[in-house]
């Protein structure tokens, strides 16, 4: 008799669990199953019929709404008993209060969920917005899509939101798809299904439910459901074989919970234009019983025309339940429906079993999302939290992989041949290309081109070899228009008819739909999204600083089949990027702002850029101040600075290694045998090697301009003139013409010159006036005509050279010193340097202007080993040859041309770098440095001298060796 009594005990006990709990199988059980089990017997046994009913319903509120719509949820909740919220449009601060007020209501924690399909920011304003699944489609590498998804799950759960309705796995298999489009992950059922349940992974791994939907397909309408009932016109094998493909993986793989769609499926229900998400024979016979779905299923909302025209309000509630969905969405009459389910149960229609099936399955959910130990919403610096740096870390990621080459006839992309490479940028669309064209200028001169008519913008194209054209539409949201006009189609096959084109399209892929052909284009970019990252990143591909990893997640005609896509080369080019991705921490390389203030606000200089790139990217770029302490006009990135003794490394140096490379000279070869008239004198016998490394006993510098000014400190018309004549060409300031014999005279002072009697390390200008010479004999050319052909149009420096003036005007230069002494003006578009003065502006010392994204060209082609955009400069040995400190042991720091590090505690850099690091400072306030063992090239422009050269604040409070010491500190390796 005990023993038929504990029998039935439990029987009742198994009675009462659901099916899906006691397979065990269900996604909804937590680790600590019978904790669960007591947890939701406590919570079912104690609610009345009317409480079980309210579990329910999920209702929805704008957390923008009045205080009267709150109100109106709040009574809900108190009369009603609903089970859940879902949140919409509004902001984080003002949901996560409501919530909280919500919940303190509720007998029962809410159940509260959102459609952050691509994040919060599907809904919430200050939150964050992940890339489109038809983006993310195109991704190649599976295991990022599940960092999406977790990194969303992340957001949610510190919202207070408990399940997502996500992902979509719709397969967008109808180009004219209204609804989907966008949030469809593609084409594809195995790319769809691979990426959904990798994002589902992602999520449920962070505690929040995901959600498949919408159920059995939505991919193939060319209606949306929240306006009509949209029609599935397909057999059930085919719908068996690619719509529910999905549906099947995700439920083996546990996805907690799947929406229903409201769909006419004709050949799974028969009743005429009846809404799937009321079909007993869908809901409950396709996916419970023949899919074996156990986890928690939803409606769409029920105030969507495709099923709120079928019925009335509680009516639609009640055939929705019966036909086996557990959570009613978005009622449109949550009382009456309430009493609807309560008449039916009452007269038997809905039995104990059944309610109990769907209320317990709710239990378990809220259980396993934590809510049996609630806590509010801590609202402290909830925003922040919610746009951490690592989502831009992760987008970069995402639409760095994305970004799709889908032609590139006769390898077009990268851009290989800088200096036989003239381009045009073209703008299509009807939103911002700024950030494209921007970077696209990172990496060479790029003009834009516009026209009226379509003959006046081909006559302007004849002037360039390859055309890039941007076509960028609004990326607001999924569903903005993407198409071209009917004008751009005609437009872009006549430029591609005559050019050599590069189309970059910011849309989504359909775009290219609509275009008769793309086989005039020799390049074909899919970049997906408008964003500025998306921007950037396609800019980067185009010049081969980053590679094409991307697929089409979809197809666009013949031509371009779902699965296309280039793998495109890296070639070493600069790119941009997030610190993090290169193992840099943002916090910490932000105290460079305030070093960088702080010289400002003293005075030490009127401006600066500053540029820190890691491993071949650009991760800090920024500009300080102003041209002048007069403050009207802020620093920008393509001003160009003058470089003062940077040219050494940057010009003089690398055309001497070159020639050191081709065997003409080596670093024993003597002056003399570089200029024979050094033959008897007392330098002959200097050797390159020691002549580079400061060790050959010259005078640290010679003021050559004194010598042409008379008593009184004037220049003597002698030697000057005020326009320019015969024999007074060579300029060194405004309405300021020197001889030009003086350049003999300046080589014939140095020829004469004094040596140290005891040979010991002395830094000296004089050397790159003893190189100058020979290279430009033995090139028979000037400094500034080889410096640009054997290396700057190759690199696409365009902002690195010799007379500023001759390329840009002067707004874009930055002024330095006013010299009261000799030139008697503010040196402007001239360089400061007197003896470079003298020789025209083109000095083996000194000369070169440049913005810091130039310099840093040259450092990171030294960095690549020699190698940069495709070419080969130089070989590593070379590099290393002059890379080294032949005197060390002679208490000599400096490498053949390039300064090292310090060998004490007193040197040039902030004695946190490898010895194996090397660069260059500048009289004007100017440094450059690169190390190898942590891949770090950083420069740092500024015009200290402006407008007195005596104000050295900016050397004696070690500014520049301050912030590398921040560069070093943000290492994170």
């Amino acid at each position: 008799m005990i023993l038929k009594k504990i029998s039935f005990l439990f029987l009742y006990v198994l009675a009462a669990i659901p099916v899906f709990a006691q397979k065990q199988t269900s996604p909804l059980i937590a680790p600590d199953y019978q904790q669960q089990v007591h947890w939701v017997d406590s919570i079912y046994h104690s609610m009345t019929l009317e409480e079980k009913v309210g579990q329910l319903f999920m209702v929805d509120i704008f957390s923008n709404k009045t205080k009267a719509e709150v109100d109106k949820i709040k009574d809900l909740i108190r009369d009603y008993h609903i089970g859940g919220v879902i949140f919409s449009k509004g902001g984080p601060q003002q949901q996560a209060k409501i919530n909280n007020e919500f919940q303190e209501l509720a007998k029962v924690p809410l159940l509260i969920g959102m459609d952050a399909e691509w994040g919060l920011a599907m809904r919430l304003d200050s939150t964050y917005a992940f890339p489109w699944n038809m983006t993310l489609g195109a991704i190649r590498d599976n295991s990022l899509i599940e960092k999406v998804g977790a990194q969303i799950g992340r957001h949610n759960k510190r919202m207070g939101v408990h399940i997502n309705f996500a992902p979509v796995v719709d397969i967008n298999t109808n180009p004219d798809n209204p609804i989907i489009g966008n949030r469809s992950f593609g084409e594809n059922k195995i790319n769809v299904t691979e990426k959904a349940l990798a994002f589902m992974k992602g999520m449920q791994g962070e505690g929040v439910l995901a959600s498949a939907k919408h159920f059995p397909g939505h991919g193939d309408t060319d209606t949306d459901s929240h306006k009509t009932l949209p029609t599935i016109n397909f057999s059930k094998k085919r719908i068996e074989e690619v719509e529910l493909f999905p549906y099947r993986k995700l439920i083996k793989e546990g996805v907690a919970s799947v929406m229903v769609g409201h769909l006419n499926v004709p050949s799974l229900e028969s009743r005429q234009n009846f809404p799937s998400s009321l079909s007993k024979t869908i809901v409950t016979g396709i996916l419970k019983e023949k899919m074996d779905f156990n986890g928690l299923i939803f409606t769409d909302a029920l105030n969507m025309k495709g099923v709120a025209n079928f019925d009335s309000p509680g009516d639609i509630d009640l055939a929705a339940f019966t036909a086996g969905n557990d959570i009613l969405l978005i009622s449109e009459d949550v009382p009456k429906a309430s009493q609807k389910l309560i008449e039916a149960f009452q007269n038997g229609k809905i039995t104990k079993e059944r309610l109990a099936h769907s209320v317990r399955k709710i239990l378990f959910a809220k259980y396993k999302v934590g809510l049996n130990n609630y806590q509010p919403v801590d609202t402290l610096n909830l925003i922040a939290d919610l746009n951490s740096l690592e989502n831009d870390v992760l987008y970069s990621e995402l639409i760095e992989n994305a970004i799709t080459v889908v032609k590139n006839n006769k390898g077009i992309i990268p851009v290989k041949d800088l200096e036989k490479t003239k381009v045009a940028y073209v703008k299509f669309g009807d939103d911002d290309g700024t950030a494209f064209y921007n970077q696209l200028q990172k990496y060479t001169k790029v003009d834009t081109v516009s026209a009226a008519h379509l003959d006046e913008l081909n006559e302007k194209l004849e002037n360039y070899n390859y055309v890039i054209i941007g076509f960028h539409k609004s990326d607001a949201n999924p569903w903005k228009d993407y198409k071209f006009t009917e004008q751009e189609q005609v437009w872009l096959y006549e430029i591609a008819r005559k050019n050599r084109v590069v189309l970059t399209v910011f849309a989504r892929p359909y775009a290219l739909s609509d275009l008769s052909s793309t086989t005039n284009f020799e390049g074909l970019i899919m970049a997906y999204q408008n964003s500025r990252l998306a921007q950037e990143k396609a800019a980067q591909i185009i010049f081969g600083a980053i590679g094409a990893k991307g697929i089409l997640p979809v197809s666009v005609g013949k031509e371009s089949p779902e699965g296309t896509g280039y793998l495109t080369p890296n070639i070493n080019r600069l790119s941009y990027g997030l610190p993090e991705s290169v193992g840099l921490d943002s916090e910490v390389l932000s105290k460079i702002d305030s070093i960088a203030n702080v010289a400002m606000s003293e005075e030490m200089t009127p401006g600066m850029q500053i540029l820190v790139a890691r491993k071949g990217k650009v991760v800090y770029d920024k500009n300080f101040g102003y041209h002048t302490y007069e403050k009207e006009k802020p620093v920008e990135w393509d001003d160009v600075y003058d470089l003062a003794s940077l040219t050494k490394i940057l010009a003089t140096l690398p055309l001497v290694m070159e020639l050191e490379e081709d065997h003409v000279i080596t670093l024993n070869t003597k002056i003399k045998e570089l200029l024979p008239k050094y033959k008897k004198t007392n330098k002959g016998n200097i050797s390159l090697k020691e002549l580079l490394s400061h060790y050959a006993g010259l005078e640290a510098w010679i003021p050559f301009y004194r010598m042409t000014m008379k008593e009184g400190d004037k220049p003597s018309v002698e030697y000057y003139r005020d326009q320019e004549s015969k024999g007074f060409r060579t300029q060194v300031a405004d309405r300021m013409y020197i001889r030009d014999d003086i350049r003999d005279s300046i080589s014939n002072i140095i020829k004469n010159s004094e040596l140290s009697r005891k040979i010991t390390y002395k830094y000296s200008d004089l050397g790159y006036y003893i190189l100058k010479n020979y290279l430009e004999e033995y090139y028979d050319t000037s400094l500034d005509y080889l410096t640009q052909e054997n290396f700057y149009e190759a690199l696409g420096a365009n902002h690195l050279g010799y007379l500023p003036l001759n390329k840009f005007s002067k707004e874009k230069i930055i002024p330095t010193e006013d010299d009261k002494l000799w030139r008697r003006q503010l040196v402007h578009g001239y360089v400061h340097d007197q003896g470079a003065a003298m020789q025209g502006g083109i000095g083996g010392h000194a000369g070169l202007f440049s913005n810091a994204n130039d310099v840093a060209k040259m450092m990171q082609m030294y960095l690549n080993g020699g190698t940069y955009g495709g070419k080969n400069f130089f070989e590593q040995e070379t590099i290393d040859k002059f890379n080294t400190c032949y005197y060390c042991s002679e208490n000599v720091r400096r490498g053949v041309g390039f300064d090292k590090p310090q060998l004490e505690e007193v040197g040039p850099t902030c004695g946190c770098v490898s010895m194996t690091s090397f660069g260059h400072s500048g009289f004007t306030g100017t440094f450059a440095w690169a190390d190898p063992e942590e891949e770090i090239v950083y420069v740092f422009l500024s015009n200290r001298i402006y407008p007195d050269a005596e104000n050295k604040k900016l050397i004696t409070e070690d500014i520049r060796t301050k912030i590398q010491e921040v560069i070093y500190q943000a290492i994170q390796d």
